[in-house]
């Protein structure tokens, strides 16, 4: 009966006592459920006492906002993850559950830092690329949902560790972009090597627009134009 379409056979099945989490765990696995049914079920103080049922209501795609986004909050971590990445969640929800997991990075132990930084979506990805951790950040850089939005942003913050702003300086994929290789160069803390590997690459105009930025230190401004001036001077 827990497959039965018609919805007051499930409304009625709610209340049987037989029925146990298993059971519910079934039923929310079907997509199609109707949203009388998960309301109902999402007042049932004996059925959100389960976990695994809070989980499903939270992760249904059809359970109403204000219910969903009730048990969002009470999710674990890596459901959380889940709930962000999870094309059928809708995407208030998934910005919502973003901003939970960013809200609980300060307090996370290393080990699920680490794991986060392989599997979480672009902004958390991104938030925790912005903490520096050096270990995380290499994890980080190679999450395949990283976007160089995000990249871009933690590279806007000064303060970001010599290792983790090195780290994106030598990653192929990253290093290779060419707005991220002028954050790079922007950048106060990358080593004198670094810059001068990526100023190899980098165009004539481009090069220009670095020497006359007036955001940059006057020490990386004259080093800029000496660059420029030698560059000018070999096509000449």
């Amino acid at each position: 009966m827990l497959h039965d379409a018609d919805s007051d056979v499930l409304l009625a099945l709610l209340e049987n006592l037989a029925v146990g989490p298993a059971h519910l765990q079934i039923l929310l696995e079907r997509k199609e459920l109707p949203s009388r049914v998960l309301e109902l079920l999402s007042r049932h103080r004996r059925w959100t006492a389960e976990y695994p049922v809070r989980r499903g209501l939270a992760l249904h795609p059809r359970t109403p906002r204000l219910i969903a986004l009730r048990f969002l909050r009470q999710l674990y971590l890596m459901d959380l993850v889940q709930a962000s990445l999870l094309p059928s969640v809708p995407a208030e929800l998934r910005r919502i559950a973003d901003e939970l997991l960013i809200s609980r990075l300060p307090q996370l132990p290393l080990g699920q830092k680490l794991t986060l930084a392989r599997r979480a979506s672009a902004r958390v990805a991104g938030a925790l690329l912005a903490e520096g951790h050096e270990r995380v950040a290499r994890l980080v850089l190679d999450n395949p949902f990283l976007t160089e939005t995000q990249v871009l942003r933690a590279l806007a913050g000064s303060k970001l560790p010599v290792a983790v702003v090195e780290s994106i300086a030598r990653h192929s994929k990253w290093s290779t972009r060419a707005d991220v290789r002028l954050a790079l160069l922007r950048h106060p803390q990358m080593s004198l090597g670094l810059r001068l590997t990526l100023l190899q690459e980098l165009p004539l105009r481009s090069l220009q627009t670095l020497a006359e930025s007036p955001s940059l230190s006057p020490h990386l401004r004259r080093y800029y134009r000496g660059q420029l001036d030698q560059r000018r001077s070999a096509k000449s």
